[in-house]
């Protein structure tokens, strides 16, 4: 991550003016303008400098976002897509001006097809409120990034979470999006058949494009079945590289664990302190398993055996629903319990992803390298597809403190990427992983900027994100 990738660029003055004409004669009271609207529409939870939007409007219908767009289109004036703020890497900030898009009000889940296990919601729609609307289906969405994203916002970002070992990321689970182009135009990227051979693959490069190419009004998604039976628990072992094997172990042997969730000891530390637990303050596993009775029970057991191999403690799992949510509530609190450990310093969550089978390695060289260098920085992450999350605490007031912690950054991508990493397994690139990308991907990132042009050939679409202009 650099600051210097955050860098304003030029603003069209005449045309913002132009279309905060347009748009507060169209939309009226939808339309804000104030500071405070503004500042809560670039909202950053790293320490990227928030870059506020001109005005934000909120969207109810795609005929809104359709008039929305054509007026920017027409005046060559920025559009930021935002749902519900918690990108965690600049993803929704102005650093041009412009227009931001609020989808709050666009929350409406459109069509439920059980039988086919889908559902088409609009973008506004959080995860939270998706599975509160298919509980009595019997169907839930099991992407969980932790917070209560929007649906849009995580198909733009490519999001996944605790569940994706077993279920996969949302570039699984997309079958299909709306989207509305820079020449004002709605297109629909696929049907709902579960294949298809017809043509390219709009909807895989919609996911994952951060507001790039367009922006999305609706989103038609994979569904699963409630499991008959959910089982959770926690193992703590001596070392990381002690819970990293038994996580390669449990994967490489075929066990289709739902959650496999690394906490190191200083994150631990601030679990027990946050929320109430009792966990010895070493590295440990936080497991899920979704079947039947048998298959649940035959899973704990098989885990238990890999976790004894490995010199892990004793696998305490339960089926109980208010000791599995204690647990999981802990862990999708692991944020905010290491920011408790040192409130007066600022917070940069980042994540890289490597192949499992590097996963220790990788790890373990990054503990070393924190030590070596004095920081707090708790490691979390979703071991089961080798990504991990690492919350550095630091001074942000001092040029100092900040290039400390950036050196740290950049010295954990290089490291992912000599694994054949990736600098972001879900965070996404937006301003704070621009020059990571680069060195991950070299001249496919000129084929990006290409597909950007012949798309957006204004570059209107979330200027300033995933790579700069050439």
């Amino acid at each position: 991550m650099a600051l210097a990738d955050a860098k304003a660029g030029r603003r069209n003055e005449a045309g913002i003016a132009a279309v905060v004409g347009i748009l507060k004669q169209a939309f009226g009271e939808r339309f804000q303008t104030g500071e405070s609207f503004r500042a809560q529409h670039a909202h950053t939870t790293t320490y990227i400098p928030a870059q506020l939007p001109d005005g934000v409007i909120f969207a109810e219908t795609s005929e809104d976002v359709q008039t929305v767009v054509r007026a920017c289109a027409e005046h060559k004036v920025p559009i930021i897509a935002f749902g519900t703020g918690s990108s965690l890497e600049g993803q929704v900030n102005a650093p041009q001006g412009g227009i931001s898009i609020d989808f709050s009000r666009m929350n409406r889940v459109l069509e439920v097809n059980a039988e086919d296990l889908d559902c088409t919601v609009e973008p506004g729609v959080t995860r939270e409120q998706l599975n509160t609307y298919l509980r009595d289906t019997g169907l839930f969405f099991p992407i969980d990034p932790g917070a209560n994203a929007s649906i849009g916002g995580m198909a733009s970002t490519r999001a996944s979470g605790t569940n994706a070992v077993r279920y996969g990321t949302m570039k699984d689970n997309v079958l299909a999006v709306t989207a509305v182009t820079a020449n004002g135009e709605e297109i629909r990227t696929a049907r709902r058949a579960k294949k298809s051979s017809a043509g390219y693959d709009l909807t895989r490069l919609f996911v994952g494009a951060e507001g790039t190419l367009g922006v999305l009004t609706s989103v038609t998604l994979r569904l699963q079945g409630i499991p008959q039976k959910i089982a959770g628990g926690a193992c703590v072992f001596p070392s990381v590289k002690a819970a990293c094997d038994a996580v390669i172990m449990t994967i490489q042997m075929g066990i289709p664990v739902a959650r496999i969730e690394l906490l190191d000891a200083v994150q631990m530390r601030a679990c027990n302190l946050h929320s109430g637990l009792t966990f010895d303050e070493q590295p440990t596993l936080f497991l899920e398993f979704h079947g039947t009775d048998e298959t649940v029970a035959l899973q704990s057991a098989q885990f238990g055996e890999i976790a004894a191999e490995c010199g892990g403690g004793k696998f305490l799992w339960t089926a109980n629903l208010e000791e599995r949510n204690r647990l999981w509530k802990a862990r999708h609190d692991a944020y905010w319990a290491a920011r408790a450990l040192a409130p007066e310093l600022a917070a940069l969550s980042t994540d890289v992803c490597v192949p499992i089978s590097r996963l220790a390695e990788c790890v373990v060289a990054t503990q070393a390298d924190i030590e070596e260098h004095g920081l707090l920085a708790p490691i979390v992450g979703h071991a089961g597809d080798g990504n991990f999350h690492v919350l550095a605490l630091f001074d942000d007031k001092t040029p100092q403190g900040i290039a400390v912690i950036e050196a740290f950054v950049a010295r954990l991508n290089a490291r992912a990427l000599a694994m054949d990493g990736t600098c972001t397994g879900e965070h996404g690139v937006g301003q704070g992983k621009m020059s990571f990308l680069e060195d991950e991907l070299g001249g496919a990132v000129d084929l990006m900027r290409q597909v950007k042009q012949a798309l957006d050939p204004d570059a209107i679409f979330n200027p300033g994100k995933i790579f700069h202009a050439n």
